[in-house]
């Protein structure tokens, strides 16, 4: 009798083993990789002829290359709201870094007038951590301080490690940082010791948080903060060495030493995923959260020919370098210029999980594409950032940009002028009338960031490149 006994306790675990392992199989794992500040620019596989990124460049050929992919803004804080809610900038809580100050609204720590998520916004890591996903994410949040509803353990992450405020990921080598629900203090960093690199420290808890949940579903977020300034980087990692030469002196060195210091993270990520076992069940995008800054334009071309760059809505702060990976399922060495922007990551995450995406989402799932499959493409992508107060628009190879609700809107044809040097709004009025219906319908007013007739603004000179 013990023996059958023992003999059916034997079967029922192997039989839970095999659902388990049955239920990993069936839901992908994946694993959104974004940079803070590195250019359209700034990858070998999209021009770069300075900065190093192998491991993007083999991910292009390994997997899906998209030259016409958008941030969620043109800065750090609303990019991420993008991303996370799934809603684009005229929808989501947090459309700029600061908001206009209102009284009780005030960040605590440093009076920064600062929007965080609240309990009623639903995340993409709510919605996968529902669908059986273990939730993770390493870097800068961005969305919530320490003691409001908008910490990313209260916005559906099983555990983050990083920095909260964006002001605190400044400081590459702080003596504290947020993991566990909790600020923990960095010794190594003590009384103006710089012995603790973050970004090193963003890396080992990646490779672990794999290790840990190899045999379940994960969902991985890694916002890593290089190569947001401070631009630094110890002079004794390897990637300082191949820019001895590199034009634009010492900063300019950092910078790229930066992006090829985490490009090397990312590249110890993918081959952990096959020493594991997990390479062929994981999706990995790879990506920047906005448009690089000034200093590194005319220098290294970090704007890859596209005007403007960060806190602008030209296509040179808002374009992102993309590059997907999904062995067996996304063919390889696809360049596609299928145009999506962060708000779609939410639904695709949702379709990858086998779950119904929110209704509510400004998003579509692009798993379609991803997968070979035509997909008609949305009829409009919309932007506004306040500081100063913009708004754009893209509709097909149009893309219209306005400083204020009253300002005149300047039209460009991408297809003609992907520089945004020409502007054709005297010979379009009828495209720019539907594109300013579009701007006026795709926004909600916001007591944090309201919309300015004209916005004030300095001229600056066109970028060279």
């Amino acid at each position: 009798m013990w023996r059958m006994r023992y003999f059916l306790l034997i079967l029922a675990v192997v039989t839970l083993v095999r659902s388990v392992s049955l239920l990993a199989a069936d839901k992908p794992n994946v694993i959104y990789v974004m940079l803070d500040d590195a250019g359209y620019g700034d990858f070998g596989a999209f021009g770069s002829k300075h900065i190093k990124t192998p491991t993007f460049d083999k991910m292009c050929r390994e997997g899906m290359k998209f030259t016409q992919h958008y941030s969620g803004s043109a800065v750090c804080a609303p990019t991420r709201c993008v991303l996370m809610t799934g809603l684009h900038t005229g929808h989501c809580r947090r459309r700029d870094n600061t908001a206009k100050a209102l009284q009780g609204e005030l960040s605590a720590k440093n009076g920064r007038p600062l929007v965080f998520l609240r309990d009623e916004d639903l995340t993409v890591a709510e919605s996968m951590k529902k669908a059986g996903y273990v939730t993770g994410g390493i870097g800068k949040w961005g969305l919530g301080n320490h003691g409001s509803s908008g910490v990313p353990e209260k916005q559906g992450f099983d555990y983050w490690y990083g920095y909260l405020d964006q002001v605190h990921a400044h400081n590459h080598f702080p003596t504290e940082i947020w993991e566990g629900g909790k600020m923990i203090p960095l010794p190594g960093n003590a009384k103006g010791k710089k012995a603790s690199y973050v970004p090193y420290l963003q890396e080992e808890k990646t490779l672990s948080f794999i290790k840990q949940n190899k045999d379940r579903p994960f969902f991985l977020y890694l916002a890593y903060t290089p190569p947001h300034g401070a631009f630094v980087i110890p002079k004794d990692d390897p990637a300082f060495a191949l820019y001895e030469n590199i034009p634009g002196g010492e900063t300019v060195r950092h910078y790229a030493s930066m992006i090829t210091q985490v490009d090397r993270s990312v590249g110890k990520v993918m081959a952990l995923l096959k020493e594991l076992e997990i390479d062929e069940r994981t999706i990995v995008f790879y990506t920047s959260d906005n448009g690089p800054n000034k200093p590194f334009v005319d220098p290294l071309g970090s704007s890859g020919g596209l005007r403007g760059g960060k806190r602008q809505l030209y296509e040179g702060g808002i374009r992102a370098a993309m590059t997907v990976r999904w062995p067996g399922k996304i063919q390889a060495g696809v360049t596609s210029d299928f145009i999506w922007d962060m708000r779609d990551v939410f639904p695709t995450a949702c379709e990858l999980a086998g779950v119904q995406a929110p209704k509510h989402l400004d998003g579509i799932s692009v798993l379609p594409t991803l997968l070979g499959k035509k997909q008609k493409m949305r009829e409009a992508h919309y932007w506004e950032i306040h500081s100063p107060f913009q708004q754009a628009v893209r509709m097909g190879s149009w893309k219209g940009i306005r400083f204020g609700t009253k300002a005149p809107l300047a039209l460009y044809d991408l297809k003609t002028d992907r520089g945004e040097k020409n502007n054709v709004a005297a010979k379009h009025p009828d495209m720019v009338r539907k594109m300013e219906t579009f701007l006026a319908m795709s926004r909600t007013e916001s007591k944090y960031f309201p919309a300015k007739e004209k916005a004030t603004r300095k001229k600056k000179p066109r970028n060279k490149k």
